[in-house]
């Protein structure tokens, strides 16, 4: 396969899971369990059909995790666990921006783990994002807003905590699959929710379905498809293509329910997209002096 079919390919690849990753804030708004009972269930069986195809493709999937395997499963569960909270108590859009707010953390903390030099375009990106995470904050906010408005932001650091430990891991152990890491990550969410979860736990069939589809596809299914297109692309071509899912998130719960996210949360998410985009593609400049 030449290069240029490769990274079709691989954006392909991304963007199915991108997609299937949208679909939760339809569903998680749709089921009338609580988030811990969904966190639980869509964890459970998304770390047992990840687990699955490992073994059936002949690899390890429950080896001894190491210091940064841990700090990646507890820092993904910890995202999975928000971001559900966050969808229930606010808006779809307002939970999936807020997340995607995550590359701006990591412009700080990236320098100050590998010691790379802070640039200008760095600082730029912060103030932008910054202050367009500000628009979500306006009109409509109940406490229930706010409540989801916060969870979601810090849904947002947990991501960039989760990708920062995926990098350190990569340097430091190249050979290490990070499958380890989700399918830990998953079975610390399903640990740690059930005790509250199982509490008049009932799903009647079809929201078992739902349940079944949110771990076998949304998670189970996109991270493989996302692993896949990962191997064939550059992080900066995976990280674009994947701010689909923030696209099409509000979108569908708009389809699907008619919520419609405030003027404000928006323009909010299109300046955090737009600047992401521009971060990320544009060229890289000079430090800045401090």
């Amino acid at each position: 396969m030449n290069r240029s079919a490769d990274t079709t390919r691989g954006v392909a690849l991304v963007a199915l899971a991108a997609l299937l990753w949208s679909s939760s804030g339809l569903f998680i708004k749709v089921l009338p369990l609580g988030a811990l009972q969904i966190a639980f269930a869509r964890s459970l069986v998304a770390a047992l059909t990840i687990a699955a195809v490992v073994r059936l493709r002949g690899g390890e999937p429950f080896p001894r995790p190491d210091a940064l395997a841990l700090g990646c499963a507890l820092a993904y569960a910890a995202l999975l666990i928000l971001f559900v909270a966050a969808t229930k108590l606010t808006t779809a859009a307002n939970a999936i921006f807020l997340q995607f707010s995550a590359p701006i953390y990591l412009v700080f903390l990236e320098p100050w783990v590998t010691r790379r030099p802070l640039q200008r375009r760095d600082l730029v990106a912060v103030v932008v994002c910054f202050s367009a995470m500000g628009l979500f904050f306006v009109g409509r906010l109940g406490a229930g807003t706010l409540a989801g408005n916060l969870l979601g932001v810090a849904s947002g650091v947990c991501l960039a905590l989760f990708s920062l430990a995926l990098k350190l891991q990569k340097s430091s152990h190249p050979k290490a699959d990070p499958v380890t890491a989700i399918i830990l990550g998953n079975l610390l969410v399903a640990l740690v929710c059930a005790p509250m979860a199982l509490q008049d736990f009932h799903p009647t069939p079809p929201q078992l379905g739902i349940l079944l589809y949110l771990g076998v596809f949304q998670i189970g299914i996109a991270y493989l498809f996302f692993s896949a297109g990962m191997k064939r692309l550059s992080a900066t071509v995976a990280v674009v293509t994947g701010t689909l899912e923030a696209v099409l998130n509000p979108v569908w719960v708009f389809l699907g329910l008619g919520e419609r996210p405030s003027t404000w949360a928006l323009l909010g998410g299109l300046v955090i997209l737009g600047t992401i985009g521009w971060y990320t593609l544009g060229p890289r400049r000079q430090p800045v002096e401090l």
